[in-house]
């Protein structure tokens, strides 16, 4: 229960400091934990950022102000931490469909994003196989595209099968280079509340990524043509968990992912490290369709 009231009094501290510079880090301190990984926890069990939270939660205190007083809206933006007019208008007509000065007209419609408070309650009882294993360096080429939202809602799902489908081609050419042509790697990393940076990679040696350079061998540089990248991940400690063996492991995947972010919080040994966390997907065929399995790894670090 420790770790949900540290997440109710982080959330508390933001509500009491709404018109105030929040800090990221002094927030995580509520439920004694790192930035990154009360970050990440908060957007996996919300399906937001603490950013995006916190953004809505002012405008909805913003747009009551206006419809309810003569505040002026210039000292309403001030005071909700916008620095100007303007930057205030664009945000409050994007979250609540007009702008700052039609707040006060009757019959506007304003939009309301609540407070979180956090209810305990018991669900599922599901048992969860995972092992703690230090992984030696990995060295990949990849290829990444910008996605927007967080890495575990619907919209990651649409922006993931869009990315794949449309980058058929280097796929292949990434598989045909690979030494090990039963797996596939998607990285998460870099995320903030704008987003993340999601790569499509595999695993590949020194010869052949040499050969992607060298243009004496085939004439094109596949590293530029193909906007490929070098990814190398230094040797780390990563909590592993699988899904079972079936045909499309995708629906477990997302399951076992909010499983973790409820575990790992209050985890007493270990908590999320600030690296990039990496989606193996098994999809070869030697056992058959149904035998595909995901795995996932945690970048983890004693506390």
């Amino acid at each position: 229960m420790e770790w949900i009231t540290g997440l109710q009094k982080a959330i508390d501290y933001i509500e009491d400091n709404l018109t105030e510079t929040i800090d990221y880090k002094i927030v995580a301190e509520q439920s004694f934990s790192s930035s990154y990984h009360f970050q990440r926890i908060f957007s996996i069990l919300c399906g937001f950022t603490v950013g995006e939270y916190i953004r809505n939660r002012r405008l909805t205190l913003a747009g009551t102000e206006l419809a309810m007083s003569e505040a002026k809206v210039i000292d309403v933006a001030l005071k909700y931490g916008y620095e100007s007019p303007d930057s205030f208008a664009r945000a409050f007509q994007k979250f609540h469909g007009i702008l700052p000065s039609q707040a006060r007209n009757d019959g506007s419609c304003l939009r309301s994003f609540s407070r979180l408070v956090l209810k305990f309650s018991l669900e599922g009882g599901t048992t969860m196989r995972y092992r703690v294993e230090t992984k030696p360096e990995l060295k990949l080429t990849g290829y990444r595209r910008r996605f927007e939202g967080t890495p575990y809602d619907a919209l990651r799902c649409k922006q993931e099968e869009d990315f794949f489908i449309s980058t058929r081609a280097h796929q292949w050419m990434l598989k045909g280079m690979s030494n090990d042509k039963l797996s596939d790697y998607c990285i998460l990393t870099n995320m903030d509340d704008d987003g993340y940076d999601f790569y499509i990679a595999a695993a590949t040696d020194d010869y052949e990524r040499s050969n992607m350079y060298n243009r004496d061998v085939t004439g094109i540089d596949f590293m530029d043509k193909f906007r490929f990248e070098e990814i190398i991940l230094p040797e780390r400690t990563y909590a592993v968990f699988e899904t079972e063996k079936q045909k499309m492991p995708i629906p477990e995947y997302f399951d076992i992912r909010r499983q973790i972010a409820a575990a790992w919080f209050s985890n007493e040994e270990y908590q999320m490290l600030n690296a990039p966390e990496l989606t193996v997907y098994h999809w070869g065929i030697v056992g058959g369709y149904a035998d595909r399995t995901i795995e996932i790894w945690i970048p983890v670090e004693k506390k």
